[in-house]
């Protein structure tokens, strides 16, 4: 075998570990929005729309809200640098980042008295923030696991180039957030409905699930997940 054939073959590997890993994070990440907005009435992940309704809600004079809003934004953004610093200080990065997701939704479920509803809910925006980290990228193309937005910008434009005669299919994989994300939200919806006090025990096992089965994929396949650091670029 030639090395070019090699070097393809471990590519589309990756492409498609890569791939499912992204569905079942995004599913996680859909259960989880889902459940954290049955509870707080808030999304836990989805910034664009807290940062709207944190505007709404100053202007209208709901300063309380409209702070928390502004916190939980806040929260988010620590929570995703904390994905990368724990991504790449640990040998296994996704399991690390994974495996510190679960352990934060399990933290907060446990938060059931009222005096810790809102803790309850930065916890579980801070997991939102580090589950971003798991996978930037598959490939060279951008993948956002939290929020589909701009998976959907880029699908759009994708088949527009398509129409006009690229034959490029790589935007497709843009489906691939959007679809595990639709699906958990129904999942997590249903939790939050049926088991509100246990429903973020189930995404907290489900992180723990996808974290460990990420200890079984070879490094070769998922090192290139996450873009380098300038000093980890040094050590290699």
């Amino acid at each position: 075998m030639t090395r070019e054939r090699r070097r393809k073959i471990i590519r589309t590997q990756r492409t498609w570990t890569g791939l499912g890993l992204v569905a079942a994070i995004s599913f996680i990440a859909g259960l989880t929005d889902a459940i954290g907005l049955r509870l707080s009435g808030d999304f836990v992940s989805f910034m664009t729309g807290n940062t709207t309704r944190a505007a709404i809600a100053l202007a209208d004079g709901d300063w309380h809200h409209g702070f928390v809003l502004l916190a939980a934004i806040f929260v988010f953004v620590i929570g995703n640098a904390l994905g990368i610093i724990v991504a790449h200080l640990v040998p296994r990065r996704i399991f690390g980042v994974l495996a510190s997701v679960a352990l934060l939704l399990a933290f907060a479920s446990i938060l059931q008295a009222e005096q810790f509803r809102l803790l309850r809910f930065y916890l579980v925006v801070a997991s939102m923030g580090m589950v971003n980290a798991t996978v930037e990228h598959i490939e060279g193309l951008p993948i956002g696991l939290t929020y589909v937005t701009g998976a959907l910008s880029r699908l759009g434009r994708g088949i527009g180039r398509f129409v006009m005669g690229e034959r490029n299919l790589d935007w497709t994989i843009q489906a691939v957030p959007w679809f595990g994300m639709v699906s958990g939200a129904m999942c997590g919806a249903l939790l939050g409905l049926s088991v509100p006090d246990h429903a973020l025990v189930v995404a907290a096992v489900l992180a723990m699930i996808v974290a460990l089965s990420s200890l079984f994929i070879r490094r070769t396949l998922h090192r290139r997940f996450n873009q380098r650091t300038l000093s980890s670029s040094r050590r290699k």
